[in-house]
């Protein structure tokens, strides 16, 4: 009896192309990169994704050791050829089909908002944190600022209004409840009751709620909204020349153009879903097209702003380089903004403390309602210590430099960085925790688990 002969289907053909497709559009991309030396011609445009473009290299240790089979695996899942498809169409089904966000601790709200339950938490109270904390930081903060106004250098206690409270009526029904003390009531009264100098944008933002003719807070964006940081701003020029009985220069516009799709920062989330087809954003936001007075004498104040992401949308606009004399913004008290010299990522612990902060005539704290606990990130503690234990302060912050060095370069090294965050998730604790344990381990102060 004769063999059957072989025969191939056109389904056998389409599961062939089906194979060697990724590969085809891998070398279709790798045939028109730059040069030789680009390693980012396969990389994903994804938002808020830590990727790596270096290609990891043998080495005997590394492959002894296991760490380039690991390296080689992450690089090749973050770079095959439909990693961003994929990405954007998982993330399109879960917000389309269950309106779930697949983005770190953000949740969806009513009519579209997006939150950071951080912020709804702290809108409800949910993150209280005992008094004694705030008495104690604050009682610590009064003597860094009677040290300061002896140099003639004014501290200011600043709060923000996070998106949380300010749009609290777009949270889901599930996250409300009554409201009896939040960290901004319990904070703001004892910055009073200890006569700082309190610059209080959380009430002012909530003065304006029903009266502002433009949004303050957008539907897909997590900070204050274009016209909202303007607003921001003006007040706290305003409130620094009453303190200091100074002239610095005004933020002014005389036009506003007002659109219906967020430009600058107003749908930072809406980037970061990373969906593959955008939902409408059908919301009249504001953009003044702004300018600050050109005056150099003015421009001789420098002030020193602290604190978290909310301070970005200033900085963009400016106002460190053209009213604040060219101060700087520690992020988070950890990076220093704008960068000094270009493509130089200094961090504070790189500084001489002392030089800098009596560099300013003024330093403001701002912090939004959701990082009220963790207010300062040191700052103030590390003044309190320096001006009262000034050798006790030096020999601490010479211990602390090799894990901030090591920090630092887990920080800018996407492999390293991915291995914290993924730590971080698994542990649920901050990135900026497990950064930290990473350093310690690798000076060798923590055994590798």
């Amino acid at each position: 009896m004769a063999q059957k002969e072989k025969t191939y289907t056109v389904h056998h053909l389409v599961l062939l192309f089906a194979l060697l497709l990724p590969l085809l559009v891998t070398w279709m991309k790798y045939s028109k990169r730059e040069g030789p030396e680009d390693t980012t011609y396969n990389k994903p445009a994804l938002t808020g994704i830590v990727i790596s473009d270096k290609k990891p290299v043998m080495s005997r240790e590394n492959w002894f050791d296991g760490s380039f089979q690991k390296e080689t695996e992450d690089y090749d899942n973050d770079h095959w050829a439909f990693k961003e498809i994929s990405v954007r169409l998982n993330n399109q089904f879960y917000y389309d089909c269950f309106n779930q966000l697949r983005v770190n601790n953000f949740v969806s709200g009513k009519d579209h908002y997006v939150f950071s339950e951080t912020y709804i938490f702290s809108a409800f109270g949910d993150d209280l944190v005992a008094r004694q904390k705030f008495e104690t930081l604050l009682e610590k903060a009064r003597v860094v600022k009677d040290s300061l106004k002896v140099r003639n250098i004014d501290l200011i206690i600043g709060f923000a209004p996070g998106k949380g409270v300010h749009c609290g009526e777009f949270i889901s029904d599930k996250y409300k409840h009554p409201v009896s003390l939040r960290n901004y009531d319990e904070m703001r009264a004892i910055a009073r009751a200890k006569k700082h100098n309190v610059m209080d944008l959380f009430n002012y933002f909530e003065s304006l709620k029903g009266k502002s003719k433009y949004p303050l807070f957008t539907r897909f964006g997590h900070h204050w909204s274009y016209y909202g940081e303007c607003l921001a701003v003006d007040t706290i020029i305003g409130y620094i020349e009453n303190l200091r009985k100074t002239d610095l220069p005004d933020l002014l516009w005389e036009e506003v153009e007002v659109v219906d799709t967020a430009r600058s920062r107003d749908a930072d989330v809406l980037k970061s879903m990373n969906l593959y087809r955008n939902p409408p954003q059908d919301m009249q936001l504001a953009y003044p097209k702004i300018h600050f007075e050109n005056d150099s004498v003015k421009n001789q104040t420098r002030v020193l702003v602290l604190g978290d992401s909310y301070w970005y949308g200033p900085v963009y606009m400016g106002v460190s380089q053209q009213a604040f004399g060219y101060g700087d913004f520690w992020y988070y008290y950890n990076r220093v903004v704008p960068q000094r010299v270009a493509g130089e990522k200094l961090e504070v612990w790189q500084l001489d403390l002392k030089k800098e902060v009596e560099s300013y005539q003024a330093i403001l704290l701002l912090y939004a309602d959701g990082n009220l606990a963790s207010y300062g990130n040191g700052f103030i503690e590390d003044l309190y210590e320096m001006y009262t234990h000034p050798a006790q302060f030096a020999a601490k912050r010479a211990e602390q430099a090799q894990i901030q060095s090591y920090a630092k370069q887990i920080r800018e090294n996407p492999a390293f960085l991915k291995r914290a965050t993924k730590s971080s998730n698994q542990q649920q604790i901050p990135l900026d925790s497990a950064i930290r344990l990473d350093a310690m381990r690798m000076a060798g102060l923590l055994k590798t688990p």
